[in-house]
């Protein structure tokens, strides 16, 4: 169904280009008024405002639509994968408390920040 509605929405994104360029400027009336190609005009000598504008909103509003439920989609399939998306903040705080729990039983010796740790036997070179 998702799929089917994300074709729709790409059809409807389509149309609304479509019209769009399909539209006369504001400027275009300035000829129209003295009668040039009026006659030769699809829509009639009306012309074609009134026809596509409402088109425009139509599908403008089908665009909405298809976007509202696209949204709905994409909000239920975050909250179905759970912990294999984004972890939330409690997720994150849990596991640093456990981390910091295996530290502390670990016992490691305290480093002095001032003096550096002293080399392993193995790590001084030997002279032969």
């Amino acid at each position: 169904m998702e799929t089917i509605i994300l074709i729709v929405h790409v059809l409807l994104a389509a149309a609304i280009i479509g019209l769009i360029l399909l539209q006369q400027g504001k400027g275009a009336e300035a000829g129209a008024s003295f009668g040039a190609g009026a006659s030769q005009t699809v829509f009639g000598s009306t012309g074609s405002g009134n026809f596509l504008s409402r088109m425009t909103a139509v599908v403008a509003a089908g665009i909405f639509a298809t976007s509202f439920v696209l949204a709905i989609y994409a909000k239920n399939k975050a909250e179905s994968v759970g912990d294999a998306g984004i972890p939330s903040a409690e997720l994150i705080e849990s596991k640093a408390a456990e981390v910091k729990e295996s530290v502390e039983e670990a016992q490691l010796p305290a480093l002095d920040a001032d003096k550096p740790a002293a080399p392993a036997e193995s790590d001084i070179p030997q002279a032969n």
